[in-house]
């Protein structure tokens, strides 16, 4: 089933948009399957769960942190990923960039931006997100590739139009800015829900579970 949903979806996505499976609570034969099915860019959701899959993933992909980093988890966490998409302040930039200047490494980020300013969400709101990229920007082990911005999980697609408008608009202004360390090179929007509205506004990324690997109870990622 796997194998022929990635085909589905790789078949029906343009070139320039890159899929990454949203792997919450699967199995490493799982994630092997994805993989080997042509998808090479793996979400995790939590620590744990990548610290238990990894190592029996046999396959070689890039992992990207996808939940909310707490600072404390932040050093065995650049030893797991090779991308963090949800950073969100410059205080959780300035640990990643200890951590990885300790180890003479360079993290590559996304900034997590609550684009429907929503007070249960993480992230940093739009009219924030250019100052914070120029603070973030002053470090030398922090790479910044772009933004990410999550719509509403359910209900109409269609209301996370807006949010991902706003998103790409700031994409574009940060982009034009030229700035050190940041390579605008992801706009990550979108879910298995939302992602094909989030491709019409400019994503080239998106984040899909369930359309991947199936229902899960209590989940539509």
């Amino acid at each position: 089933m796997i194998k022929e949903n990635v085909k589905r979806l790789l078949d029906e996505l343009p070139e320039n948009i890159t899929i990454l499976a949203a792997a919450k609570t699967r199995n490493a034969d799982e994630i092997s399957e994805v993989i080997k099915a042509g998808i090479k860019i793996i979400g995790e959701n939590y620590l744990q769960d990548a610290q238990g899959v990894i190592n029996n993933v046999k396959e070689k992909a890039e992992w990207h942190f996808i939940g909310h980093l707490q600072r404390n988890k932040v050093k065995k966490t650049i030893d797991v990923f090779d991308m963090i998409e949800s950073v969100d302040s410059l205080r959780l930039a300035k640990e990643i960039e200890k951590w990885c200047e300790r180890q003479n490494k360079i993290m590559q980020v996304l900034i997590e931006v609550n684009s429907g300013e929503e007070n249960q969400k993480n992230g940093v709101v739009p009219n924030d997100v250019v100052q914070l990229i120029r603070e973030i920007s002053s470090l030398n082990h922090v790479r910044i590739m772009g933004l990410m911005t999550m719509g509403p999980r359910f209900g109409d697609p269609e209301e996370s139009r807006p949010y991902f408008k706003k998103t790409r608009e700031v994409f574009e202004e940060i982009k034009d800015l030229h700035l050190p360390n940041v390579e605008m090179k992801y706009l990550s929007m979108g879910m298995t829900n939302s992602y094909k509205v989030a491709i019409e506004e400019g994503a080239n990324l998106v984040r899909i579970g369930t359309k991947i690997f199936g229902e899960r109870e209590g989940s539509r990622i």
